[in-house]
């Protein structure tokens, strides 16, 4: 008998061992997806903070406007101390670590100074700028390894334990010619302080809705809009359904949901409370195949406007994602290119439907401007350029500004350094306004 009760005990025992440990390994294993998760995340944001310092470092070095270039500047400053914060969360060592943390503090800190010293009005020197350029072919090494190690974490080739293990193999090798910052930090503690206004913004919600125009509407004309809207093509509505009034929304809209006697997509639509403009349309299918060229949808996005009332829009960037590219218009008046009154038009590259378009920043901006006489020729606002910047095309274009203004610009597309870039140049004041990288991914043709 005490054998039997000394054998259940030791059985329970082993049982209660067994599943204790079971316990002890899954919770384990949940803290351990939750750090890898974190850590993941941490990876991600420093090369998403490492892409954009690379991206300014470029506007840096072809930048002569001191408010540009102390934007540009300080732009790479947070970054750069950002992309320090994510860098600290990455479980590698210290060795392993040092010389990227070095990168990332020297462009901090150098960046700062100079930043400093364009907010003071002074020029940047030609040393300055071999710096910046020296610092941006340095960004190109180590983006290109980070997005290399992005591109094996999450497919899984490596993880975050084999990271840790071989941490000098994968960040060391990298960042091993640090004696590109020589020359620079003789000038890191010159200039203290720095008031940092924000970024530029590249779209405009106005209080007043310049293309917004006519009285207000209730449900049932909107209704009647939607159908008017898709009857006079080759659709034909069988049902619409209400699916509501946004009233909070930055243009208030009633939204629908269209069912076609021809078709078996439906398709969402917004039409504004006010004058009844159509704000944004939604198909919701899948497009197996690209059949047609880029250049044959914007024509199609193009010719589709123009039947909608929309007149003289003109293709500026786009982005393909599923077979279905989605294509920026801006208004063009008389040869300038008005970019606050834009249209996105979405086209499937099976069959050369209109899948939606999207008119907020048009309904926003769109009205007949004041003529604004340059006081500077073309050839004066070519000269305040960089010279190491090679003219590809240039013309005139009015964008917005981050004080919910527009400004006429000579608009310069030029390349330096195997990057493509926008300069934008003040057509009364003679100065610098912006300056775009333009990047030509396989998705598309997009501006940072």
């Amino acid at each position: 008998m005490k054998e039997k009760i000394l054998k259940s005990v030791i059985v329970v025992l082993i049982i209660s061992i067994i599943i204790t440990g079971y316990y002890a390994f899954k919770l384990k294993e949940k803290y351990s997806n939750l750090n890898n998760n974190n850590y993941t995340e941490a990876f991600s944001n420093l090369v998403n903070y490492m892409n954009t310092i690379e991206n300014y470092l470029a506007k840096s070095m072809i930048s002569k406007g001191s408010e540009q270039a102390t934007k540009n500047l300080t732009e790479i400053w947070k970054n750069s101390d950002l992309a320090i914060v994510y860098l600290s969360r990455i479980p590698l060592s210290q060795e392993g670590l040092s010389q990227t943390s070095r990168f990332l503090n020297q462009v901090s800190d150098y960046s700062y100074s100079l930043s400093r010293k364009s907010i003071e009005g002074k020029e940047l020197t030609d040393e300055d700028f071999k710096n910046l350029k020296d610092l941006y072919q340095y960004s190109l090494e180590m983006e290109q390894t980070l997005n290399q190690l992005s591109e094996e974490i999450y497919n899984g080739s490596i993880n975050w334990d084999d990271l840790s293990i071989n941490s000098n193999n994968k960040f060391a090798q990298a960042v091993d010619s640090i004696n590109v910052f020589s020359n620079i930090d003789d000038n890191l503690n010159e200039y203290e302080g720095l008031i940092y206004d924000g970024a530029y913004s590249d779209h405009i919600n106005k209080m007043e809705k310049l293309g917004l125009t006519g009285d207000d509407i209730d449900e049932e004309n909107a209704k009647n809009k939607a159908k008017e809207f898709f009857n006079d093509s080759e659709y034909s509505v069988k049902n619409v359904e209400n699916n509501g009034f946004v009233e909070n929304a930055d243009i208030p809209i009633y939204d629908f949901t269209i069912e076609f006697n021809n078709i078996e997509e439906r398709c969402s639509i917004s039409i504004s409370k006010k004058g009844g403009h159509v704000v944004e349309t939604s198909f919701d299918r899948n497009v197996e195949k690209e059949k047609i060229s880029q250049q044959e949808a914007n024509e199609i996005g193009k010719k589709y406007l123009d039947s909608k009332g929309f007149k003289n829009m003109k293709e500026t960037y786009f982005i393909k994602q599923g077979n279905i590219v989605t294509i920026n218009y801006a208004y063009d008046d008389n040869g300038i290119v008005v970019y606050p009154d834009l249209i996105k038009v979405k086209v499937a590259l099976d069959n050369g439907q209109i899948l939606g378009i999207e008119t907020n920043g048009y309904l926003n901006s769109h009205t007949d401007r004041q003529k604004t006489v340059p006081r500077i020729t073309l050839d004066e606002a070519r000269n305040k350029l960089n010279s190491e910047l090679e003219i590809i095309s240039e013309g005139m274009a009015i964008i917005p500004t981050e004080w919910k203004s527009e400004i006429l610009c000579y608009e310069f597309k030029g390349k330096t350094n195997g990057k493509e870039f926008l300069v934008y140049i003040n057509v009364e004041t003679g100065k610098e306004e912006d300056i775009l990288v333009i990047l030509d991914t396989p998705g598309g043709t997009l501006t940072v």
